[in-house]
């Protein structure tokens, strides 16, 4: 690769968990290793965190969570923010910007609109909504500041193509496969359970709870462990009250979900849509923690027949999965490690790399 620096344009806060934050992280750190100088842009000016990386961060505009595909986005919709952040990458002066969901208000609109340095975009959405047949004609235009687009799966892919006639490369959300085995297993003699992601109704925590209870009147004592908040987290508390061993962490360090996916029997993923690609179940995976997960395209194409699958907001489907799933042998818990190496963040990075070498020559011709 003859790129030295590469900045990457995150329009969700880092401060709050989610699969495309941590995708950019991830990749930050894999670029690092190999002697890249990076920079990361994101929203929230208040964030102080490093998130675990030594790389720059520069962040900017006030946080403000906002209705998406079925979830809230933390992003920042000043438009004096989008300019610092094309100052910032300006000055910076990248070989390539790599913006990550390029149309989520408003990180990257001015880097995109300006068009100053070879840029590539990955998008992660599955499902267009409203948001991209109401605003087709404004994301053409800003798809011209695009030298190079990549999305994370078939269905990211026809999203975009559909919602504002962006042709993508199909590569995958990698991850660093070995940071999952850092930490000691440890196991507790109960059954546990482990829900990541936000309490929300797309996601599937009551399903999770629903399937708890069941299990419960039939003599089977669950520990479950829900890491994320949310708009339904009350709701879950009221409703759930009657449940022993059920605790609400809320939103968790990328260390301590690391050391959760060590210290659980079995992880549940319980989204009924909107997932374009499951990174979570191959985190468990590696993590060597066997994975139940909703019957879902975007689940079950990360599964490649390696987790347990349940029909999507079923209880009792749920409970006879997580039985099932948690008496895994140690040949499936293998094979699926094994299965999740396949996505690592270094052969992601390497197929980036040939990605960002188009898009420089791409840029060069169009100037």
């Amino acid at each position: 690769m003859t790129i030295s620096r590469v900045a990457l344009v995150c329009p969700y806060a880092l401060s709050i968990y989610g699969g495309v934050q941590e995708q950019v992280l991830a990749m930050a750190r894999t670029l690092q290793k190999r002697s890249i100088d990076v920079m990361i842009v994101a929203p929230d000016s208040s964030d102080r965190s490093d998130h675990d990386t030594s790389v720059r961060i520069e962040r900017f505009g006030h946080l403000l969570s906002i209705p998406a595909n079925g979830s809230r986005a933390p992003v920042t919709v000043s438009l004096s923010a989008a300019r610092a952040a094309q100052r910032s990458v300006v000055a910076f002066s990248p070989d390539i910007v790599h913006l990550h969901e390029p149309f989520a208000p408003v990180m990257g609109y001015e880097i995109l609109r300006s068009h100053s340095n070879a840029s590539v975009g990955t998008f992660h959405r599955a499902g267009a909504g409203v948001a991209y047949s109401a605003t087709r004609l404004v994301l053409k235009r800003l798809a011209k500041g695009l030298d190079a687009a990549v999305a994370v799966s078939d269905l990211a892919a026809t999203t975009i193509s559909n919602g504002a006639g962006v042709t993508t490369t199909t590569l995958f959300n990698g991850f660093e496969t070995e940071r999952f085995r850092e930490f000691p297993r440890v196991k507790s003699s109960d059954v546990t359970v482990l829900f990541l992601g936000r309490l929300e109704a797309r996601k599937g925590a009551r399903t999770v709870l629903e399937a708890a209870r069941l299990a419960a009147q039939r003599g089977q004592q669950w520990r479950v462990i829900l890491a994320g908040d949310g708009p339904e987290g009350a709701h879950l508390r009221r409703d759930f009250g009657d449940l022993e061993s059920v605790e609400f962490l809320g939103a968790v360090s990328d260390d301590h979900k690391r050391h959760l996916l060590r210290d659980t029997d079995v992880l549940v993923a319980a989204s009924t849509h909107g997932e374009s690609f499951g990174l979570v179940l191959l985190e468990a995976m590696a993590a060597q923690t066997p994975v139940v997960a909703s019957d879902i395209d975007g689940y079950r194409a990360a599964a490649g027949g390696h987790a347990t699958l349940f029909a999507p907001g079923d209880a009792e489907s749920l409970m006879r999965q997580v039985v099932r799933a948690s008496n895994s042998t140690d040949e499936q818990i293998e094979q699926a490690r094994l299965h999740a190496q396949g996505w690592s963040m270094e052969t992601l990075m390497d197929s980036y790399g040939e990605i960002y070498e188009r898009a420089l020559v791409a840029f060069a011709r169009s100037q």
